[in-house]
């Protein structure tokens, strides 16, 4: 038997409803803050992911779906989508064409990672990109809107935590003076924060080993060493974020694995889904659109795991929605009325109007057990004696209330059933 690729997940028609609503949930606040929707295609070159991630970041490293295609360019399945969004920004001169671009985003994703609770090899994410402006208010409303959605799909247990990376050269100084620290105590350290101090030593606040954790509790802090335009604007951040009452809490450990950002961290976490706790990470990232090849562009924004925070609701007890309803079932009480089935059920459609019915020749009692398994609101008994006179027998199931009507009385047919 051939099964789904370890790390994939079907998405059953069960689970369904669910994704729905977080998506709806997700395009109407994004809708309401004036951000338009961007799709971009699922593999790019994987230049695009190496310069802008980073090539000593764990995803470039270790992560990546990447391949030759037949004309031998290197292919990248994506792993994120910030830098899909840059470059179709760039391409398409979007920056030309207004100042400010706000943008949204719903996506499959790909990264080649051990498969656990919340985390899967192709997984999906939504997020905001806000290019074209260095305002703080911009980093402040995407916090928002992340933290609105969360709270719209009934999440109560998650924190927001933000930080500052400052500038490049500000951050270059701080890894020196971080190096420094940890020069006698490199041994004490773990395989993999070892790798990182070479590569990506920020990456080491990261580390969930309590060795790990306990040598930099010590350590020197980022955000003491940040430039000073980086610590007004933080402290913009803060000031706005205290105006749309959002609550938060400051923390100097949180870093990004990616090379892009600058200034503005956040992620927001939640008390539900274990060890993999981040629901939202996001920042700043002033200097992506230049080291792709395009005119200097501030940015900010963020991406959201969709499975993730699927798995918080199912932990919190949100999302339990009714079961599903079609608004009629047609029941065919002649065998030989099947064109006239098929005509009624598509005049019903085309009034936007729910319609099943049988289509295994099943007995009349068989066909009311399938209305009530597909929770029909309504059942329409199609054929008798009703049917010979002109006529069709209209069943509320919530109710038990049966009413004739004639069949050119259609349009009242569905009023009643449209309420």
């Amino acid at each position: 038997m051939i099964k789904a690729i370890t790390g994939t997940k079907d998405i059953l028609p069960s689970e369904i409803s669910k994704w729905y609503l977080l998506e709806n949930t997700v395009k109407n606040i994004f809708s309401n803050y004036n951000y338009k929707e961007i799709r971009t295609p699922v593999f790019e070159e994987t230049l695009l992911f190496s310069r802008s991630i980073g090539e000593g970041t764990d995803i470039v490293g270790k992560e990546m779906y990447t391949f030759s295609d037949r004309s031998e360019t290197s292919i990248t399945l994506k792993p994120e989508m910030t830098a899909g969004v840059v470059r179709a920004f760039i391409e398409h001169s979007l920056g030309k064409q207004q100042p400010l671009n706000k943008l949204f985003y719903i996506s499959p994703m790909f990264r080649q990672e051990r498969p656990q609770a919340g985390r899967l090899r192709q997984f999906h994410q939504f997020g905001g990109e806000a290019l074209g402006s260095s305002s703080m208010l911009l980093d402040a409303e995407l916090i928002h809107i992340a933290y609105e959605i969360l709270r719209n799909l009934g999440l109560k247990d998650v924190r927001v935590k933000i930080n500052s990376l400052g500038v490049p050269s500000s951050r270059e100084n701080y890894k020196n003076i971080l190096r420094k620290y940890l020069a006698d105590k490199k041994n004490k350290l773990s395989e993999e924060s070892r790798k990182r101090l070479d590569s990506n030593i920020l990456r080491l606040f990261d580390s969930k080993i309590e060795s790990d954790q306990e040598i930099l509790r010590n350590a020197p802090l980022l955000i003491d060493y940040i430039d000073d335009e980086s610590k007004k604007d933080f402290e913009q951040v803060k000031e706005f974020l205290g105006k749309l009452n959002v609550p938060f809490e400051t923390d100097p450990a949180l870093v990004r694995g990616l090379d892009y950002y600058t200034k503005t961290t956040f992620e927001i976490v939640s008390g539900k889904v274990g060890s993999q706790s981040a629901l939202v990470g996001g920042g700043r990232y002033d200097l992506l659109a230049e080291q792709l090849g395009g005119d200097p562009t501030p940015g900010v924004g963020f991406a959201a795991g969709i499975e993730r925070i699927l798995l918080a609701c199912e932990n919190e007890g949100t999302l339990n929605q009714h079961d599903e309803k079609i608004d009629l079932y047609i029941v065919k009480l002649d065998k030989d009325l099947t064109s006239e089935l098929l005509d009624l059920a598509l005049n019903f459609r085309r009034k936007n109007i729910s319609v099943d019915f049988d289509y295994l020749n099943r007995s009349v009692k068989a066909q009311m057990r399938e209305a009530n398994k597909l929770n029909a609101r309504y059942v329409l008994f199609l054929g008798g004696e009703e049917y010979k006179s002109g006529s069709v027998n209209l069943k509320n199931m919530k109710t038990g209330d049966q009413k004739l009507f004639a069949l050119k009385d259609f349009s009242e047919m569905v009023k009643i059933i449209s309420q």
